[in-house]
């Protein structure tokens, strides 16, 4: 059976599933330069997507379009989702976001025979919940589900309060337990708009609102990951951390609203306090830590489930610090997040609901570099010369220039996070590098860079330094390595580790980590995303070099140089970036 999955809102996308298998994932934000979070702006594009992969449309035994919150207020009401489809806007029904009571049967899904209308012709399609497709674009990717064991799936995105549910796989039933705690997902990147670096005017939060209550817009999308790189800067303010929990209270209520109104509480009681917003920052995060795992703890505990698996999605799986806290826990046996927890994720998700709804299957065989194909594009570019470059070569160039370089390779990633492919390349042995990735990427002096690493020699330099293959986790860095590799040290001494096994699919980023520790003796380099400001990933090599901020791209075993060499600064003065 081949399904396709169809993500229409922000984070916009497909995904096909044949008989069991992933084939492709396509996010909107990785096709032609477009902006981060870009939605389907036409259903022309989903026919244009497939064809990108060798697919027509007749091939597609099922379409499954990812459910969205209804149009009244609160989000309820009926779900359709506007869009135009050949310039004509129309309007697709879909399914609820998430469930109306406990008992709701997450599984099932709604049948339409007829509205997915492209090119002329009207599809069936099928449609789950928003909150299916996370829960089992979670359990479907996981080892759990490989082995048919069962697993709490936690879902906390910005449209729902963190709410855990248990997957019984030789039943395939999904049980609602509920909500851990009443604040929605959008808490971390509201937050980062009443303190610092982000902060927004009175006029402007009004202004989010106002289409938070019209589009369903949730806000913050870019701001939450900034802000889990600021908090790096405060220092717990325990008298806040105390008075947080009378705060919650104080001005709780369920509606759209009240994470604002929980902010606007803590700004009134820190206006005459002389902590700094990093400080309140990271006390907030603290304090919302602390809840998550005691909120967990006391539902685990009253289940009474010994030995569970544990799957964490929606946006707030992102967090890699809340992410280490709870495998540090000691809560569960084992935890597994998807690369894509947000909603990056959504048209797996969806596709993973039918598969698990119409088929067999409840494992989904995939791997990470499963989006986008690099684009073959023409060079007509002058002041850049080609010549043939191996992987061995490349990793003498970074050692000897100390010069990052974009490297481009095979399939994207899927999620947001650069894993190897389409990548921000450099030595981190020297501070300097950190600034310099900075500058060119137009980001702020505090934001850090992560570490790629060979597997087996992760654990040397970093704790835990356990496998992370998708820089989901923060590490330590051993303070024997603090100096050795200060590049990738944030300021609180930790790193967002990539580990690369040795049996990678990314078969060209762990050659060349194997070839720079023969001559260097670091297992490891920096890595960030090969972007645009503001945009996704460099769909070709053409991009890079209209782009044109570093000396020297790799791709398919060619290296592109600037016949005009950049210097490249090693000062970097912080400028705050307008959102």
């Amino acid at each position: 059976m081949i399904i396709c999955g169809i993500k229409i809102t922000h984070d916009g996308g497909i995904a096909l599933i044949e008989n069991g298998k992933l084939i492709f994932s396509i996010e909107l934000e990785k096709i032609n330069n477009n902006h981060r979070y870009a939605g389907i702006a036409d259903l022309a594009e989903i026919k244009s997507l497939l064809q990108s992969k060798g697919y027509r449309m007749d091939q597609i035994d099922l379409f499954v379009v990812d459910g969205w919150h209804g149009s009244d207020d609160n989000w309820k009401g009926v779900s359709h989702i506007t869009v135009p489809t050949d310039g004509t806007e129309i309007k697709i029904p879909v399914a609820y976001y998430n469930e109306e009571n406990l008992a709701d049967d997450n599984t099932a899904g709604q049948n339409y025979s007829e509205g997915l209308l492209i090119d002329q012709i009207s599809y069936p399609y099928q449609s789950f919940r928003h909150v299916t497709g996370h829960i089992l674009g979670a359990y479907c990717t996981s080892p759990f589900s490989a082995s048919a064991e069962d697993s709490y799936v936690l879902v906390w995105d910005g449209g729902q309060y963190p709410r855990l549910y248990y997957i019984n796989a030789a039943e395939k039933t999904i049980v609602n337990k509920g909500p851990l705690f009443f604040l929605m997902g959008t808490i971390y990147g509201i937050m980062g708009q009443y303190f610092g670096p982000y902060k927004k005017t009175a006029e402007a939060l009004a202004e989010d609102r106002k289409e938070m209550e019209l589009n369903g817009y949730f806000g913050g999308l870019s701001v939450a990951g900034k802000i889990m790189s600021y908090i790096a800067e405060g220092s717990i303010d325990h008298e806040l951390l105390k008075e947080l929990p009378e705060l919650y209270k104080s001005v709780f209520e369920i509606s759209n609203l009240f994470e604002h109104k929980f902010c606007q509480a803590i700004q009134e009681f820190t206006a005459d306090k002389s902590c700094t917003d990093a400080d309140i920052l990271l006390t907030i995060h603290s304090y919302l830590q602390n809840l998550l795992i005691q909120s967990l703890s006391r539902k685990i505990a009253a289940d009474g489930y010994a030995e569970s698996n544990f799957c964490f999605c929606g946006g707030s799986a992102l967090n890699i610090k809340w992410n280490s806290a709870i495998r540090a826990s000691g809560i569960f046996k084992e935890i597994y997040i998807p690369p894509f927890p947000n909603d990056s994720g959504s048209a797996i998700g969806t596709a993973c609901a039918a598969m698990w709804a119409n088929t067999d299957f409840i494992a989904l065989k995939w791997n990470v570099y499963s989006g986008p194909s690099l684009i073959e594009s023409e060079l007509a570019e002058n002041g850049w010369k080609t010549e043939a470059c191996n992987l061995k070569e490349l990793a003498m160039l970074l050692h000897q220039t100390e010069e990052p370089v974009v490297f481009l390779s095979g399939c994207a990633e899927i999620g947001p996070r650069a894993l190897g492919n389409r990548s921000l390349l450099a030595i981190a042995t020297k501070n300097k590098i950190k600034d310099c990735l900075n500058e060119v990427k137009q980001r702020e002096a505090f934001r850090p860079v992560a570490p790629i690493c060979l597997q087996e020699d992760a654990a040397d330099i970093f704790d835990p330094g356990c496998a992370d293959p998708y820089m989901l986790f923060e590490h330590q860095v051993q303070d024997s390595w603090k100096d050795r590799v200060p590049a990738i040290c944030h300021l609180d001494g930790s790193a967002r580790l990539q580990s690369v096994a040795a049996d990678s699919p990314a078969h060209e980023i762990r050659t060349l980590l194997e070839e720079y520790k023969k001559i260097s003796g670091i297992p490891l380099l920096c890595n960030t995303s090969a972007n645009l400001n503001g945009s996704g990933f460099f769909p070709d090599v053409k991009s890079a070099i209209q782009w044109g901020k570093l000396n020297y791209i790799w791709s398919n075993h060619t290296l592109y140089s600037k016949v005009a060499q950049l210097e490249l600064s090693s000062e970097y003065e912080f400028e705050e970036i307008k959102l």
